[in-house]
Order: C-alpha cells, then structure tokens, then sequence
C-alpha cells in the first residue's frame, strides 16, 4: 500500500512537470495584426519551418530569418485569426495572432526575444549559422598558418591563411592585398572544384561548390581584405584542386583565383580549446 502511495506520487510529480513544460494560447505572446499592415518576425537565426494553423494569414519568408504575416481580409476586433509556429535551428517559438481594426495598433516589426525561444535542435542542423559565425570570427582573428600557398596578378595577392575542420565542415581562411591604388569591388566569391591540369586535349570541368555561411559581407575594398568561409566537408582525387574565385564588379573586372591542393586540406586543424573557449 505504502509503494502504492509512492508510485502515485510520483506520477504526480511527473505529470505537473510535462504540464508546466506545456503552453497554452492563454500563455503565449500575442501580435495584433491587420489586413493593410505587414508583420515582419525576425530570427536571429535561419528558420526552417513556418506553421499557420488556420487559412485567415497569409504568410512568406522572403529571406531565410524572416517571415511576413498579414491578414486576408478584415475581421471582428479582438478576433483569434491564427497561431503561428516558427522554427529555427536551434529553438522555436509561437505568436498567437488578433485582429485589429485601427492600424496604428497592429504590429509591423516583431524580434524574437531570447525569453520567447523554446531550445529545440533540429535534426537536419549539425551546426547552427550562429555557431559557424562564432567559429570563424575566431579564426578571423588567429594568426596564419599557411605561408606558401597564394597567387598574385593586377597588382594584387591572395592567399590561403588557415584551414580549420570542425563538425561536419571546413572553415577555409583566406585574405587579398591590394597593391594597386585602385579600390577593387567585389562581384562575387565562388568555391569550385576544378582540374589541376588542363591540355588542349582535354575540357575543363568544374564543379561548384555552395558555401554554407561566409563571414565577411564587404562589397569592395582598398588594400586589405580578408574572409572565412565554411563549406560541408569533402574528399576529392589529386587531379582537382579547391579554388577560390573572386571577381570584380566592372567591365574589365579583375580576377583572383587561389587553388588549394587536397594535401593542404587534409591539413586542416580541428579547432582547439582556445578557439572554441566562449566569449
């Protein structure tokens, strides 16, 4: 009887702690909305999934941490139109969503705060944007490894700084100087895969490679450049080589390509615990 009373309890117990785990629409943040204003959530990081439990919201994500929410047409003020889910890498979170009719009162920019995220890792995610971020500003301000690896033309030099494995990715650190006094604007930075050696005999082929996060966003600079970008780990025969392909914005745009041999990525450091140690 006494073991009885103990299980019952117990059970008790757990059953209090799965109900305060759960949220109710009474509990949750509301967002007025109305059919003449557009609400913008805004992640702090990626969001891989938006869930609108009714028809009444129309709803996008133009880019990848951002949702637009607005209503399809007018309703009764203090309505329930709709609850939104969105999920992150990392943590999730919901908004229930009233109608208003004076637009003044509806909600045009939504953050998600820290204290409105629910922690949650989601399986496709081995790595977060944020924690990739975190990676390569460490890497950005680590002194260089790599000497002998780079290329020159217009004046200019590139060159292979560090290459980090951590995870599932590789963070390839790399810089440019500028020795011209003409300011360089930058078109675009590819990752490929591409021959070593190319004969007449033979087509080049190529294979491009989507980088996963890349660190600086500068659109041109003057004399100094540099970035770190993390690409998904790869294995590739001897004769390909890793380029770095950067391009100018102009008619007779400079380019820089920088070819990293396999050897040199097999190379690649694991981070170690100063590079890893939390800010």
């Amino acid at each position: 009887m006494k073991l009885n009373k103990i299980c019952m309890a117990a059970m008790l117990i757990v059953a209090a702690s799965e109900m305060s785990a759960q949220t109710t629409p009474v509990e949750m943040e509301w967002l007025t909305v109305n059919e003449n204003v557009t609400t913008i959530v805004t992640a702090s990081e990626p969001v891989k999934l938006v869930d609108l439990s009714t028809d009444k919201i129309a709803g996008d994500q133009p880019i990848e941490n951002t949702v637009r929410l607005k209503p399809k047409e007018a309703s009764k003020d203090g309505d329930i139109l709709a609850i939104v889910t969105i999920v992150t890498e990392r943590y999730r979170t919901q908004y229930g969503l009233v109608y208003t009719s004076k637009m003044s009162e509806a909600v045009t920019d939504k953050e998600i705060l820290p204290v409105e995220r629910t922690a949650y890792a989601h399986p496709s995610v081995t790595m977060s944007q944020e924690e990739m971020y975190r990676h390569a500003r460490r890497i950005w301000n680590s002194p260089a490894r790599f000497r002998d690896v780079s290329c020159k033309g217009h004046g200019m030099r590139m060159r292979l700084n560090n290459i980090y494995t951590c995870g599932d990715y590789f963070f390839i650190d790399f810089s440019v100087s500028n020795r011209t006094n003409i300011r360089f604007d930058i078109d675009e930075i590819r990752l490929k895969l591409t021959d070593k050696k190319i004969t007449k005999a033979t087509n080049s082929q190529s294979i491009e490679l989507k980088p996963e996060m890349m660190l600086e966003k500068a659109t041109s600079f003057s004399k100094g450049y540099r970035n770190v970008i993390a690409v998904k780990k790869l294995t590739f025969p001897d004769e390909k080589v890793l380029t770095i392909e950067m391009s100018e914005d102009q008619i007779s745009g400079r380019t820089m390509k920088l070819e990293i041999d396999y050897e040199d990525v097999l190379s690649a450091d694991s981070f170690d615990d100063r590079l890893l140690e939390i800010e």
